[in-house]
């Protein structure tokens, strides 16, 4: 699990790929974000941003199981694979 730094960091290149600052702080009253001349982007924004990229990759996390369940049910019924249900398959 990423530390709520790092998901701000994250949350505020992926608004502004341009961003070098830093964030230091271990909760998020403790945060203190570096903008190094940057334009701020508001607290807010960033925990949307945050929210936002979670669902994205919680998202992501369940189509990739669904592909999995869907290969291992065709493979017990016999019926073929697509590229990406075979894909899941460890060698």
């Amino acid at each position: 699990m990423k530390s709520i730094g790092m998901k701000y960091c994250d949350a505020i290149k992926n608004i502004n790929p341009s961003w070098s600052g830093s964030v230091s702080g271990n909760t998020e009253d403790e945060l203190v974000i570096e903008w190094n001349g940057e334009a701020e982007i508001s607290v807010a924004d960033i925990q949307a941003k945050i929210t936002e990229m979670e669902t994205a990759e919680a998202n992501d996390a369940q189509a990739k199981e669904d592909v999995k369940a869907s290969a291992k049910a065709k493979l017990i019924a016999g019926e073929p694979l697509t590229k990406e249900e075979a894909d899941t398959i460890a060698l």
